[in-house]
């Protein structure tokens, strides 16, 4: 009985993509045919562990002012995750002059 329990629990998360480790980079453009990046690069970050206590600052002012960037062309954001809600990184990555 207690097999049968470990290995159902093993299924269920082989259904879920990425619950033991998840790291992804996505763009946060709707028009990519026309982005141009510009010559600085910038990024900011959030924090959670456990679900419990959570820090960061990962908004677009906060990414452009660690690169010096005025006007911001693109966007991404990564996610990085370990074990779902045990550590995970959010970070706002945007490209500009």
């Amino acid at each position: 009985m207690k097999l049968a329990r470990i290995l159902s629990v093993a299924m269920l998360l082989l259904l879920v993509p990425g619950c033991i480790y998840f790291d992804v980079v996505e763009p946060l453009d709707t028009d990519v045919m026309d982005t141009t990046f510009g010559a600085k690069v910038g990024q900011a970050d959030a924090y959670q562990v456990l679900g419990l206590v959570a820090w960061g600052d990962r908004g677009t002012k906060a990414a452009a002012d660690a690169a010096g960037i005025k006007t911001v062309r693109h966007m991404d954001i990564r996610t990085f995750a370990i074990l779902g809600i045990v550590y995970t990184n959010w970070t706002t990555i945007v490209y500009g002059d």
